[in-house]
C-alpha cells in the first residue's frame, strides 16, 4: 500500500474552500476544481519511496486503465459531452497528425481513450444530463413568447424525437441567438418563475446559470437539459455521447483514465460545438442514477460499466475486526470522511484521515478498514478489460 499525494487542477469553475477543507488544510485564496488521483500523464500522483523521495505512482503501478477524481464546482461547468472509443482515437490522432501541442488551448483529444464516468455526490450536488423528452422540451418552449423559443417549438413539432432534439442543439450552436436575446428569453424564465410556473426546474436553472455565463448560448441549451440532484452516497452514470453539465457541489468522479472533453458552452476554454455534435449518442437520461448492490453489511458498490467501479465502505467501533473491501487487484482509496487504518493481507497498515489517498495493488491482498470512517475505492471489475487498449 502507497500513500499518495495528488495533484489538483484551479479550473475557474471550481471552489476556493471545498477541496481544501476536504482535505483539511487552508484555502489559499484561489478555486480549487479537482483533485487526480491515477495515472493520467497530465496528472500523476506520487508517493515517497524508502529513501524520502517522491516517485511517480506510475513506477509500482504502471499505467492505470481507471482515475479517480475529487470535484468541487461553485459554478456552472461546460456543456460538454465524451467521446466513445472510435472517436477518440481518430481525433486524437488526426490532432498529433496536426501536431497541436498538448498545452495548446485548441487541443481537444489528450488522448486515444473514450470517457466514460461516473459521479458519486459527496455534497448536494446538482447537474444537467441528457435531454428531456420531446413532449417536455415543447411544455418548456411553449409558454415563453420570444421569437427565439417560438423558432424551436416549431422545428421540434416538425422534427420529434432524439434526432430532432439534436438538430436544436446543432442550429443553437452553429448560429447562436445574440446576448441580448438569451437576456430576454431569461427575463420570460424569471416572469414564470414569479408567477409561480416551472417545467421540472427549467426555468429556475436558465436564470442561475445565466448569472454566471449572461448571453451565453448554453443558457438556451440548458433548457433542453434533464437537471438532477444528487443527495451524498448518491451516484449516476453518464456514458459516452451523453450531453451534460454540472452545475454545483462536491462529489468523486471516477473514469477511465481519459481527459478527453469535448464542449460547446459555458466555458472559457475552446468550444467545439461541431464535435459535439457529433459525439451525441444517446438521448433521454433519466435512468442515470446508479443502484448501488450491497458488499457484505457496510459497502455499497456502484458498478455500471465494465470499464470501473466504485465502492464505499463505513466502518465504526461497532466493528472491531474492521471492513472489508471488495476486490484484490490494482485499487485506487479515498478516504471521505473520519480516520480509519487500512491493513493489508500481511497486516501492514496505513493510516487515512479525510482527503487522503491510497494505492494499493494484488500484493496487498484483501483490504480492510478499522476505525469510524469512510473509505471509497476505485477499481476495475474482475473480469473486465485488463486494458485500456481493449476498449478500442
Amino acid at each position: 500500500m502507497l500513500a499518495l499525494e495528488c495533484p489538483t487542477q484551479s479550473y475557474d469553475w471550481g471552489s476556493a474552500d471545498a477541496i481544501p477543507g476536504f482535505q483539511r488544510r487552508q484555502p489559499e485564496g484561489g478555486p480549487v476544481a479537482e483533485v487526480w488521483v491515477g495515472t493520467h500523464p497530465l496528472g500523476t500522483a506520487q508517493y515517497v519511496d524508502e529513501q524520502g523521495e517522491k516517485r511517480p505512482l506510475t513506477g509500482p503501478a504502471g499505467e492505470l486503465d481507471f482515475m479517480l477524481k475529487v470535484l468541487a464546482a461553485d459554478r456552472p461547468l461546460s456543456i460538454q459531452a465524451h467521446p466513445n472509443a472510435g472517436r477518440a482515437r481518430a481525433g486524437y490522432e488526426a490532432e498529433e497528425a496536426r501536431g497541436i501541442p498538448m498545452d495548446s488551448p485548441e487541443r481537444v483529444f489528450k488522448d486515444p481513450y473514450p470517457k466514460p464516468e461516473m459521479v458519486y455526490a459527496l455534497s448536494t450536488f446538482d447537474t444537467l444530463v441528457g435531454f428531456r423528452p420531446t413532449a417536455e422540451i415543447l411544455r418548456v418552449l411553449m409558454p415563453l413568447g420570444h421569437p427565439t423559443a417560438k423558432a424551436l417549438t416549431k422545428q421540434l413539432r416538425d422534427n420529434p424525437g432524439f434526432a430532432g432534439i439534436v438538430k436544436l442543439v446543432e442550429g443553437l450552436l452553429s448560429d447562436p441567438p445574440p446576448a441580448d436575446a438569451v437576456a430576454e428569453i431569461v427575463d420570460q424564465c424569471r416572469d414564470a418563475l414569479a408567477e409561480g410556473i416551472d417545467i421540472k426546474r427549467a426555468y429556475a436553472t436558465a436564470v442561475e446559470i445565466e448569472a454566471y455565463y449572461p448571453g451565453d448560448v448554453g443558457v438556451v441549451v440548458s433548457l433542453l437539459l434533464n437537471r438532477l440532484t444528487l443527495q451524498p452516497g448518491e451516484a449516476a452514470y453518464l456514458g459516452t455521447g451523453i450531453i451534460h453539465a454540472h452545475l454545483k457541489g462536491m462529489c468523486l468522479e471516477v473514469m477511465v483514465s481519459s481527459d478527453n472533453v469535448l464542449r460547446a458552452g459555458l466555458t472559457s476554454k475552446h468550444v467545439d460545438a461541431e464535435g459535439l455534435v457529433l459525439c451525441l449518442e444517446e438521448g433521454m437520461s433519466r435512468v442515470a442514477r446508479v443502484t448501488p448492490q450491497l458488499f457484505s453489511t457496510s459497502t455499497d458498490v456502484f458498478s455500471p460499466t465494465r470499464e470501473f467501479a466504485l465502492s464505499v465502505t463505513q466502518s465504526s467501533q461497532a466493528d472491531p475486526a474492521g471492513a472489508i473491501l471488495p476486490h484484490r487487484g490494482k485499487r485506487l482509496l479515498v478516504c471521505t470522511g473520519g480516520e480509519v487504518a487500512v491493513l493489508n493481507a500481511r497486516d501492514e497498515m496505513l493510516h487515512l484521515r479525510r482527503g487522503d489517498a491510497a494505492y494499493a495493488d494484488d500484493s496487498d491482498g484483501e483490504l480492510r478498514i478499522i476505525g469510524t470512517g469512510e473509505v471509497a475505492q476505485a477499481y476495475v471489475p474482475s473480469g473486465a478489460a485488463g486494458r485500456l487498449d481493449d476498449l478500442l
